[in-house]
């Protein structure tokens, strides 16, 4: 049974705002005809025109899944469902916070309103009720659920907002990081392939040692800094064809804290990892590292990782002072150093998959193809 009668919007500066209320979808259910039809020549009346009633309860949470209503106005006492059971019913719908439920009931005493209260009734309307104060109640109910159902819409436009922002630093950092890193290399007579295929042996070493998929996405991202602090090493030392002397090596060592130094003072997870790679890619495994001497797991495991597969993809490449290596000597190399410069624990699983190793070395490895996904899981990360 739908309301009857003229519909009219309420005048004054308000419009907009009345226009809603007045328009709202309502629905109300009472086992008594004629107060429903009280009701809506009351509401018709104050220009309502989104009344919808019924006369059996049981039919209301169907209507309500159909009609998403502002308000619901109820009766307590029904033969088929009381409004305690119809609240108990409607709250699947209505999970958390109070019910949009007003009340219209002949029952005065406390108790009962106490209890309905409780059960998630924001209002009350005595009957037989005032037109005027019927109107009143419903009008501010309506309103307030509106104001809600703006502010909600507000927050999510304003979580979007967040989440593409969030997006944009993140490929930001991520490619800033990236590009530092490839200054570092170029100095190095690098093309910056050398810590793309570090980044990529690094992020699978980690997943074999048991990282989860937002640390290998977080580890491979932070990879290419590793050598950042190259940029502070002179060009006669950094591209030195022969052997190092003891001077010229000291002063290639500092790289490691210059790139802890450049990383400090950004609290990300991202450069947080990536200044501890810095910092302790270069210690190994029995202490006789730099450039704080530390020994086996008192190492990060990510400055463990990257210590491995840097010296690995190193050994395979063409350097000034030195042809590549063939991959066979270069395991045999890694596999003498097990225990001494590398993790064991690393080394045994290393060697367990190094054809997927030697993959990644092959010019014909589409580096590109896996940038994506891990940009995407590292978002996730810095959004939660």
């Amino acid at each position: 049974m739908a309301g009857t009668g003229k519909s009219r919007i309420l005048a004054g500066p308000d419009g907009p705002t009345a226009a809603r209320i007045l328009g709202a979808s309502l629905l109300a259910v009472d086992d008594e005809p004629r107060n429903l039809r009280g009701l809506e020549r009351t509401l018709s009346h104050a220009g309502f025109t989104g009344l919808r009633t019924t006369t059996d309860p049981r039919e209301v949470p169907e209507l309500y899944r159909q009609l998403q209503p502002l308000l619901v106005l109820t009766d307590l006492c029904m033969p088929q469902m009381s409004g305690f059971e119809l609240m108990e019913a409607l709250r699947e719908q209505v999970p958390h916070g109070p019910l949009p439920v007003l009340v219209l009931t002949s029952l005065r005493d406390r108790q009962t309103r106490i209890r309905a209260l409780r059960a998630g009734a924001r209002d009350f309307l005595t009957k037989p009720f005032d037109g005027a104060e019927a109107v009143a109640r419903i009008r501010n109910l309506v309103e307030m659920r509106l104001l809600e159902q703006d502010l909600t819409s507000h927050n999510q436009r304003l979580e979007r907002a967040v989440r593409q922002r969030t997006r944009e630093l993140t490929r930001s950092r991520q490619q800033l990081i990236r590009r530092l890193g490839q200054a570092a290399e170029y100095r190095d007579e690098e093309t910056g392939q050398h810590i793309e295929r570090v980044a990529h042996m690094g992020a699978l070493l980690g997943r074999l040692a048991g990282l989860g998929k937002i640390e290998c996405a977080r580890l491979e991202a932070a990879l290419p800094m590793h050598d950042v602090g190259k940029i502070a090493v002179p060009d006669a030392i950094l591209r030195k064809p022969g052997p190092l002397t003891d001077q010229e090596r000291a002063v290639m060592q500092t790289h490691t804290t210059v790139g802890g130094k450049l990383l400090a003072g950004d609290e990300s997870r991202l450069v947080v990892l990536a200044r501890s790679i810095a910092l302790t890619h270069h210690e190994r495994w029995d202490g006789s590292g730099y450039p704080a001497g530390l020994a086996a797991e008192a190492i990060p495991l990510p400055g463990r990782i990257c210590a491995l597969v840097d010296v690995f993809d190193a050994l395979t490449s063409v350097r000034p002072y030195k042809d590549a290596w063939p991959v066979t000597k270069a395991m045999d190399e890694i596999l003498a150093q097990a225990g001494a410069q590398f993790d064991p624990h690393l080394v045994a699983l290393f060697q367990g998959h190094r054809s997927a190793f030697e993959g990644i070395l092959r010019p014909e490895f589409h580096l590109a193809s896996h940038s994506s996904s891990s940009f995407h899981t590292l978002y996730e990360d810095e959004e939660s």
